[in-house]
């Protein structure tokens, strides 16, 4: 399946590559229960859905958390994260923001990408540490780990996740080959903890819980 991007923003926009081993993961190991910590304006989370769909047809579920909300830039700059709503593209300036009046990381404009499998979604608003113990980890078969990149905090989203997730499930971290972010060191440190961590391709690593 084609990866898309909606007329939004995501990180994946310069690495289809990427992008593509992500969704090859999810048609590997076929997860009932996804989880995406780090929802932004919902791309990813779309291109999740459409994939799960393709395997499972509606028998899947699909969650998210993310602040939802206009950039902090002390919060961004200590997380390593770009979050802010000025589109420099001007037609999509005049659509969303001009006559749509659309806050594209807001939640009720990701709800409305993920419109077609509301019955399938639930997100949440708020810090992925609170957030991750208000959901059933002992459900959820893959996550996906792209929230806060600072080290203390993919350190303690990572050490929720291993102390509830069972054995066998299977975590994804994103921009683990950044040297600036604190995904590296984190993963690293837990490596005595899980049964196998594997470099993907650079930028994703995979946990096995």
């Amino acid at each position: 399946m084609k990866f898309k991007f909606y007329f939004r923003k995501s990180s994946f926009k310069k690495d289809l590559d990427s992008a593509y081993l992500l969704l090859s993961e999810i048609e590997k190991y076929k997860p009932n229960n996804f989880l995406e910590v780090g929802v932004y304006q919902g791309v990813t989370s779309r291109n999740v859905c459409e994939k799960l769909t393709a395997i499972h047809n509606t028998n899947f579920n699909f969650f998210g958390i993310d602040l939802f909300e206009d950039s902090n830039s002390d919060l961004d700059n200590k997380e390593m994260t770009v979050k802010h709503n000025r589109i420099s593209n001007p037609i999509k300036h005049l659509i969303f923001n001009l006559i749509l009046k659309k806050d594209l990381n807001c939640m009720d404009s990701v709800k409305s990408l993920l419109g077609k499998f509301q019955s399938n979604t639930k997100l949440l608003k708020g810090f992925s540490e609170k957030q991750l113990l208000n959901l059933d980890l002992e459900k959820i078969d893959f996550v996906f780990l792209d929230g806060g990149h600072s080290y203390e905090t993919v350190k303690k989203d990572l050490e929720i996740l291993i102390s509830k997730l069972k054995t066998g499930k299977i975590v994804i971290c994103d921009d683990y080959d950044q040297a600036s972010y604190g995904v590296k060191k984190a993963v690293d440190e837990i490596s005595s903890k899980v049964t196998e961590i594997k470099d993907l391709n650079g930028r994703l690593v995979r946990i096995t819980i």
